[in-house]
């Protein structure tokens, strides 16, 4: 198959698609996710249920420091949940996602210890559930470098089952191989067939005493749940993924090729269809040229390479026919660069925005953006379109946005604990591209309509649409944009930074613990408004704050909050709105302190923000 010729690109690609690294065994292949998957963590000497589950916190088993009950229900030969045996193993459920590089898996965010090494963490925190290499593939810090107060990206594979093999298993354990492990041993623990366990894992040595292995587990009620096939997920377990996250990398590359071209035009007008089009279909095709170069390899390492999947560019009559022609009763939103639309696209629930030829820049940056930052607390990118108008589709998350959540009659409103919990969803995600992305991208639109929540009450960070990358270390660029209410002090003379974001997040949590709009209209007054940054500080300004914040706290929450943890994330949504930017906290910092706030036990002094240590751990350097 002929190619057209890139001047200067393979040979900047073909290195980040061959990097050894970047290979991992994981199942490849899935076109959409499972309710939910099993790890079984290996019981070391100090594991206890609160260390488990603390590793592996998600959305099925959260981690508050008392609630044990998604873990028990697996493992009820478990009568105190004080005391674990060494050696046994802890079956802890997980969601089982289709992550970005055609692969099923789930990403947890790990809270760095002092000390901790990716092989330790590996190892010993993940008890082999992950391996250093793909943790170093994932995350930028050095080996040598992981800070004390930084977190990193855990992602953990997963199965689906594979109904070509037996429709009578549709639950699966992420099963690490140990030394005294051997086939027939697993398949009498199991109780699955050996040469099922086999058919299951091709090519797999089970006793290799090392490695990945996805083995058939059962439900509390001691049965085996059946494979489910209209979830449609792939399970070629054992085959090589790493290439796709090359694929990732050089598809990142290849956008700058996007970016330049619309640089090229700008001074000329906006870009027509022809040459957006154009632009995409360069980067997706450039992509194909280093695939194929890779297939080539693949085959000569004996390793099962991949194709370029072209089911991520969605043609105009498929959109129009999900949306009814895009009508009204389709619509759920409507953004600053188009309108929104509910579809379901090829098995998948999807909301499909809908831009103009004129928003092409917008398009183009999400575009780059989210086709390289993949994070469980980032909206996932599913495909895109530009016949006709300019289309971005994206998951479809199920429970809108914060700010739907906080001011809208119709919703229940949401307790304390869980606007804890929305508030430390998106501060990881903006902790993500801020700091684990090379290079770095500023959001710079934050704001309670950009913070979307799924059906289990966690957060996605969406709306790329002005985004900046800007270089690692850097710090003031040009070109403030964003939504009034939201935008720091600095913005008025142009200036843009990671604090701007700071700042929008501080905003935001004014609004968790008000439900009171970014400008708050004053009673009595049809045209005299105050900022919500405003109307909290006249709250510190009180000689007694705490009883003054009260006045303030959303009413509908009643008397269900503890008035020391409002006041805690006040005052760090004050720190992260200060007039100087660079005394407002990174994101990492705000990250450890919401991490802190939501553990029962924490024991955060946020008024030490004096301390030498903290405001430099605040100002990021």
């Amino acid at each position: 198959m002929m190619f057209p010729r890139f001047k200067g690109l393979g040979f900047l690609l073909v290195p980040f698609l061959l990097s050894p690294y970047l290979f991992f065994a994981a199942e490849s292949k899935c076109r959409a996710s499972c309710d939910f998957a099993l790890a079984s963590y290996y019981a070391w000497n100090g594991s206890s249920l609160t260390v488990i589950n603390q590793a592996l916190d998600s959305p099925i088993a959260p981690f508050d420091g008392i609630n044990f009950d998604p873990i028990l229900r697996y493992n009820s030969e478990i009568k105190n949940k004080d005391l674990i045996q060494i050696g046994s193993r802890i079956l802890v459920p997980f969601p089982c996602q289709c992550l970005p590089g055609d692969f099923l898996g789930y990403t947890f965010t790990y809270r760095v210890r002092r000390e901790d090494t990716y092989d330790a963490v590996a190892r010993v925190r993940y008890a082999n559930l992950t391996t250093t290499e793909l943790l170093r593939s994932t995350n930028s810090y050095p080996d040598t470098n992981i800070p004390d107060t930084g977190t990193l990206n855990v992602t953990v594979n997963c199965s689906c089952g594979d109904g070509a093999v037996s429709k009578d298993y549709g639950l699966f354990v992420t099963y690490p191989l140990r030394p005294e492990d051997s086939l027939s041993s697993i398949a009498r623990s199991s109780g699955v067939p050996a040469e099922t366990l086999q058919r299951y894992n091709p090519n797999v040595d089970f006793n290799a005493g090392t490695g990945i292995v996805y083995v058939p587990g059962k439900d509390p009620n001691g049965a085996f749940p059946p494979f489910k096939s209209s979830k449609k997920a792939g399970s070629n377990a054992g085959v090589i993924a790493g290439i796709c996250i090359g694929v990732a990398v050089a598809l990142t590359l290849a956008a700058f090729l996007v970016y330049g071209i619309y640089r090229k035009r700008k001074s000329k007008g906006s870009l027509s269809r022809k040459e957006v089009t154009k632009s995409v279909h360069n980067v997706l095709y450039s992509v194909l040229v280093s695939a194929s170069s890779v297939q080539d390899s693949g085959r000569s390492l004996g390793i099962a390479a991949i194709t370029v999947d072209k089911s991520v560019e969605f043609s105009y009559e498929e959109l129009a026919r999900a949306t009814d022609n895009f009508s009204m009763a389709y619509k759920i939103g409507e953004g600053g660069f188009g309108a929104v639309y509910y579809a379901e696209l090829r098995g998948e629930k999807a909301a499909v925005k809908k831009m103009q030829m004129g928003d092409a820049k917008q398009f183009l940056a999400e575009l780059k953006v989210l086709t390289r930052v993949h994070h469980v607390n980032l909206v996932r990118l599913i495909g895109y379109c530009t016949e006709g108008s300019l289309f971005l589709v994206y998951e479809y998350i199920e429970n809108g946005n914060i700010a739907q959540h906080l001011r809208g009659s119709e919703r229940d409103p949401l307790p304390w604990t869980k606007r804890v919990q929305i508030a430390l969803d998106s501060a990881r995600g903006l902790e993500y591209i801020h700091e684990h992305t090379v290079p770095v991208y500023i959001h710079r639109d934050i704001k309670s309509e950009n913070i979307l929540i799924d059906r289990n009450f966690r957060a996605k960070v969406a709306d790329f649409g002005l985004a900046k990358l800007t270089e690692v270390g850097g710090t003031m660029t040009r070109g403030a944009m964003g939504t009034f209410g939201y935008m720091p002090p600095e913005a008025v003379y142009g200036d843009v930074s990671a604090k701007g974001d700071v700042y929008a997040f501080g905003v935001v949590l004014y609004e968790l613990i008000s439900a009171k709009p970014a400008v708050v209209k004053l009673s009595g007054t049809d045209s005299e408004f105050k900022g919500l940054v405003g109307l909290f500080e006249e709250v510190f300004n009180q000689p007694d704050p705490k009883e003054a914040l009260r006045k303030i706290i959303d009413p509908r929450l009643g008397d269900d909050y503890v008035i020391e943890s409002v006041y805690k994330m006040a005052e760090l949504a004050r720190a992260s709105t200060r007039e100087n930017a660079q005394l407002r906290p990174s994101m990492r910092y705000v990250v450890v302190a919401l991490t802190t706030l939501s553990s029962s036990t924490g024991n955060w002094e946020v008024g030490n923000f004096e301390n030498e240590d903290l405001l430099s751990l605040m100002s990021g350097r």
